[in-house]
């Protein structure tokens, strides 16, 4: 055996790559889906919590005529009450954000919880979880939040609380599944074996590797928190006027979609975009996570070099051979 030369390059060892979430974000951020999804996504982010720093008008300032047409100084015309509508454009989409973005932060926790809980004790704990699941189920998420909200009036903190608890049920059963298939594998067994108590299996050897559907889920719900706080500011269950809020532009000015149609269509648009980008987003890190897309975000980095040998190396090869 004859030993290897002094001056012999040295091989990059892969190494074992610690945060699959980190790995799966950078590959999806690669692709075309990614980047598309991205790029929509913060731009309506920019627009949402940068627009009242730059808002040309005081949002519920009566400035113009009623569904006054678009012109140099209002850009987007005025709503039905005479308010400049990109003002009001600009200022009313950071709290509908935030407060969707709480509602989803509640429902994935506690749909977490459940899913993950009831997949790996299984038995009677699965079967209890499963079936308060199920009645919560029956419910459309709307209704549910429109029972809760109702009941007490429409709060802040209700309205974020009940879209949240709307989304619990649908993240327990998608984590339940995914638990069922992790806890089976050899390595919680062989943690099982040592008497590590049942919380900590869940939180540190569970959890983990359920990072890739939770990411999944939280783009999910995101999109439908939104959807659904602007559905209730429409029907007069949201924010109260006279706060700009996207959802109730599109109810106050629909009656006006002749005579300035920008007053409803801008807000609809904004949240369209946000939408279609979150989903987008979210398409492309279920892609990258199945494998469907990491040869593009390979080659995104990598070039096409990587892929194919050089002419040069493929004819000598071809040479050798024969």
């Amino acid at each position: 055996m004859t030993a290897p030369a002094k001056d012999a390059p040295e091989v990059d060892v892969p190494r074992v790559r610690r945060s699959e979430l980190g790995h799966v974000l950078r590959d999806t951020v690669r692709t075309t889906r990614g980047i598309v999804g991205l790029g929509l996504t913060g731009l309506v982010l920019l627009v949402a919590f940068g627009g009242p720093f730059v808002a040309p008008y005081d949002p519920e300032e009566y400035v113009t005529a009623p569904f006054a047409k678009p012109s140099a100084l209002y850009h987007l015309g005025g709503d039905n009450l005479g308010r400049d509508v990109f003002s009001r454009l600009l200022c009313g989409g950071w709290q509908l954000i935030v407060m969707a973005a709480i509602a989803t932060v509640i429902g994935v926790a506690l749909g977490a919880v459940a899913g993950i809980y009831a997949g790996y004790r299984r038995g009677l704990p699965d079967t209890v979880v499963m079936r308060a699941v199920d009645v919560l189920l029956a419910f459309p998420q709307i209704v549910f939040a429109l029972l809760l909200v109702s009941v007490v009036g429409p709060r802040d903190w209700l309205l974020v609380v009940a879209v949240g608890l709307s989304h619990a049920p649908q993240v327990a059963r998608v984590l339940r599944a995914s638990t069922l298939d992790v806890s089976e594998r050899d390595f919680v067994k062989a943690v099982e074996i040592t008497g590590v108590s049942t919380p900590r299996i869940m939180i540190g050897e569970i959890l983990p590797n359920l990072v890739t559907p939770l990411m999944v889920e939280i783009g999910l719900r995101m999109t439908y928190s939104i959807v659904i706080m602007a559905g209730l500011s429409f029907i007069g269950f949201g924010l109260p006027p006279p706060q700009p809020n996207w959802g109730t532009m599109i109810n106050e000015n629909r009656i006006g979609l002749t005579l300035n149609p920008w007053a409803a269509l801008s807000p609809a648009i904004m949240i369209a975009l946000l939408t279609i980008g979150l989903n987008t987003f979210t398409d492309a890190v279920t892609r990258v996570a199945l494998g469907v897309d990491r040869k593009e975000a390979a080659l995104a980095v990598a070039g096409p070099s990587l892929v194919a040998p050089p002419a040069h190396v493929a004819s000598t090869d071809t040479g050798a051979g024969s």
